[in-house]
């Protein structure tokens, strides 16, 4: 596992906060981080516009800390009208080198222009929460881990996803990046067993 992975989903020791709750190791002392991990990461997310609006994210991720996006999110969202895959399919080349320009962006160009593919290829598949939920068989799966070393860089779950997402046209979207998906949007609860929000994600 690198480092940066351990950034996202490490557990090696959990560290305890200044309100004394025993979090995942990856959970920094950013009062923006620690309100994700408590609030959102682990939580089943089943919306399928919001559900699209992560898997972009974690693309955009991609070589870089979770951390570096999550700040970034407010603008993502302003710069990709919510993402809204209906509005974003007809973005135009002049309207892309705009988001180019944009610092509240990661500007690399290949996950900008991933993010316009992933709305055309979303657009194609019915019931998107549902077609994602199928790789866990519909409900989450509880793991138990107790360190960083036992967690997976990937499962076959996500390389299931992954494959199947190619397929149809997504981008950034290898077996590594859907695994961090899974975990960010509940599909599988990888909170640390000692972590207090462990038994929490409903």
């Amino acid at each position: 596992m690198t480092i940066i992975r351990l950034t996202h989903c490490g557990y090696d020791g959990l560290v305890p906060s200044g309100d004394s709750k025993t979090r995942c190791h990856w959970v920094s002392a950013d009062p923006l981080y620690i309100d994700y991990h408590d609030k959102e990461w682990g939580v089943p997310l089943r919306d399928p516009r919001a559900l699209f609006e992560l898997l972009c994210l974690e693309g955009a991720q991609a070589g870089l800390s979770w951390i570096t996006v999550l700040r970034k999110r407010e603008g993502y969202r302003k710069a990709f009208d919510n993402f809204d895959p209906h509005k974003i399919v007809r973005y135009s080349p002049a309207r892309i080198e705009k988001l180019m320009q944009n610092a509240d962006l990661v500007r690399n160009r290949l996950k900008i222009e991933g993010v316009v593919k992933n709305a055309k290829a979303f657009l194609a598949i019915d019931d998107f929460d549902k077609y994602l939920w199928s790789f866990v068989g519909g409900k989450p799966i509880r793991n138990q881990w107790t360190g960083a070393k036992d967690i997976p860089v990937s499962t076959p779950e996500s390389e299931a996803m992954s494959k199947d997402l190619k397929k149809r046209g997504f981008t950034f979207c290898g077996p590594t990046i859907c695994y961090a998906f899974m975990q960010a949007a509940g599909l599988v609860n990888d909170h640390a067993v000692t972590c207090f929000r462990y038994k929490a994600p409903r």
